[in-house]
């Protein structure tokens, strides 16, 4: 070839991102387009309360980028969307323990209703790698002698949202053997970052500390969580779609588990602010005690682990939320505050 011809420009592999306007998908959304060059990404997501486009507003306008706002239990548009996608990446869910003990219904149709829709449509569309993102919530509790879960666990959820994944989850296995549809499943512990909706642990004491609000911890504020950066839980979702096996469950955690009441107080000193902040409130029904997160598969196969300590990455984190109080303020709407009243009005 003459050294003055063009050399032809690879054809971009498309992905489909469901709930790419929420937390987890809005950072996924932009490493796609930062990180990986050979990929294009559909953002599909419906835009609830969760969902906020000002959280992708810098890359609006990307070449590689588009967005379709829809319904992923809307077969006709999810197959719509989904036309001429390499790879799916389903992140769309309801997530909020507290508002599926509220009300499950939106938990069913969306988490569970909306993954058959997603996997019946992926397999109409020969779908080359399918990307369901789970929780560790769907293996239960933890005792706190007990080892960490593996991807050999017993699923025992025990809130309707976990419960509504952990049928996801089957259903996706049930895909995989049914059809062979080429569907990985990710199980995520707790995340923290960036554009996360401050109805969620930290942005939640991060918001109310700077504003010197009451700080609600439920129950004795001993249960424990294993925390994961979200840009390594992005990175992680990156190399399984490349390299993981069909068929396959992969934990991704931090490798750092916390007491909540120790991360509270992580947030106050961090800020500057009282511990006299701390209000004790009556626990949520079926709390879990712990989880913990062996992610000693995905290392050993794809060589992931994270990149990010708690020690680093939530400093990162609170500044982030200081240096972008307009951008909490856009989606703490009307409706989130009634919520939190509802939620932690009537609790002491």
């Amino acid at each position: 070839m003459p050294s003055n011809e063009e050399k032809p420009t690879p054809e971009l592999k498309r992905i489909m991102v469901t709930g790419g306007a929420g937390f987890i998908g809005s950072n996924l959304v932009k490493l796609i387009l930062k990180e990986h060059p050979e990929y294009s990404v559909v953002n599909y997501d419906l835009l609830t309360y969760a969902g906020n486009l000002v959280s992708l507003k810098d890359v609006e306008d990307h070449p590689r980028y588009r967005f379709v706002r829809g319904d992923v239990s809307n077969l006709h548009d999810v197959k719509q969307a989904m036309d001429g996608c390499w790879g799916v990446l389903h992140l769309a869910a309801e997530s909020h323990v507290d508002r599926s003990i509220l009300d499950s219904g939106p938990f069913l149709q969306t988490n569970l209703i909306g993954t058959q829709v997603m996997l019946e449509a992926a397999r109409h569309h020969r779908i080359k790698r399918f990307i369901q993102v789970s929780t560790d919530e769907v293996y239960g509790s933890l005792d706190p002698d007990d080892p960490p879960f593996t991807e050999r666990n017993q699923l025992t959820p025990n809130s309707p949202y976990s419960a509504s994944k952990a049928g996801a989850d089957l259903l996706v296995r049930a895909y995989v053997k049914t059809y062979g549809l080429p569907a990985v499943i990710t199980r995520c512990s707790n995340n923290y970052g960036p554009y996360q909706f401050p109805e969620k642990l930290i942005p939640l004491l991060i918001r109310n500390a700077m504003n010197d609000q009451p700080i609600p911890v439920y129950g004795d504020g001993k249960q424990i969580r294993d925390w994961l950066y979200v840009e390594d839980h992005c990175r992680a979702i990156m190399k399984l779609l490349e390299e993981g096996k069909p068929g396959e469950v992969y934990n991704i955690g931090g490798n750092c588990e916390v007491v909540n009441l120790d991360l509270v107080k992580m947030v106050l000193a961090e800020l500057g602010k009282p511990q006299s902040l701390i209000k004790f409130v009556k626990d949520r029904p079926g709390h879990d005690r712990r989880y913990a997160m062996d992610t000693g598969k995905i290392t050993a196969e794809i060589g992931w682990k994270p990149e990010y300590s708690l020690s680093q990455a939530l400093p990162k984190t609170v500044k982030w939320y200081q240096d972008n109080a307009q951008w909490v303020q856009s989606v703490v709407s009307g409706e989130y505050r009634d919520y939190y009243r509802k939620q932690y009005g009537d609790r002491s």
